[in-house]
């Protein structure tokens, strides 16, 4: 489900016009941005799973190639770096969230108090990215606030509209063009569909209706959750079989754990 979650957050996150130009401007999107979900996945298994200076690390190496990049601004001129904190902040919210939005709403126990720490917990990340973790929000009702308070900087451009295209119909081998649609599409339609409903007005497509979205997420993550846990472990970069590994036969992660 946190793929799902993942193009939750791509379609989320492009709706800030200089967040997304910043990626847009820095990168050819459709030829890296499988490299770019797999980046994100590697640093959030690393942060998730790794050992503390690992963590650093991985921290290290996004600022580092962050304070190099810059993106234009088209109509004023403008040159700002992408480090830029209300940019950065953007980007963190917009992928927690979605994280978190997508996992609870698919079936899985999390309660508020679960979410509240998940939260509060991914400060840890926000200050890895560079971000000071007294200005980001550490529960739903500052991560509420904060979404209100930036929604009218939020509209749909150009760079926008392209990620958009790409999320629905990336490019792809004509031979796994059946594939794309059957399985991609389906993961795509669901993302979008899961956006909150000015985030839809905003792109001017329509979504499903909220209830048939739930049973949807419900469906499939009740579906993905029976393929069993050593198996799911396997998925590369394994960050899982490593910190169970380390951390001795004992362990396992943490969803084991909340019921308890």
């Amino acid at each position: 489900m946190m793929w799902v979650a993942g193009v939750r957050a791509l379609y989320f996150q492009a709706l800030h016009p200089r967040a997304v130009r910043g990626v847009m401007q820095n990168s050819d999107f459709r030829k890296e941005a499988v490299g770019r979900l797999m980046r994100t996945e590697n640093f959030v298994g690393t942060t998730t799973y790794g050992t503390t200076d690992a963590a650093e690390k991985a921290g290290a190496r996004v600022r580092k190639i962050h304070r190099m990049l810059s993106a234009v601004d088209p109509d004023t001129g403008e040159r700002y770096g992408v480090d830029e904190p209300e940019l950065l902040l953007w980007v963190h919210c917009a992928e927690i969230d979605s994280y978190l939005h997508i996992m609870r709403r698919s079936g899985y126990p999390i309660t508020d108090a679960h979410a509240d720490r998940y939260i509060r917990e991914h400060l840890v990340s926000a200050r890895l990215v560079g971000l000071d973790p007294d200005a980001v929000p550490a529960n739903r009702a500052e991560m509420s606030a904060y979404f209100e308070k930036v929604r009218p900087e939020l509209a749909v451009g150009a760079e926008a509209r392209e990620v958009d295209d790409f999320l629905r119909r990336p490019p792809t081998h004509p031979l796994l063009v059946p594939a794309r649609e059957v399985l991609w599409r389906r993961v795509s339609r669901l993302a979008y569909a899961s956006l909150p409903p000015y985030a839809h007005e905003l792109y001017g497509r329509a979504a499903a209706e909220p209830a048939t979205v739930t049973r949807q997420l419900r469906a499939y993550g009740t579906l993905l959750r029976r393929v069993p846990a050593r198996l799911r472990w396997q998925l590369p970069p394994k960050h899982v079989l490593r910190a169970m590994s380390r951390l001795g036969p004992g362990s396992r992660p943490a969803p084991y754990k909340l019921g308890g």
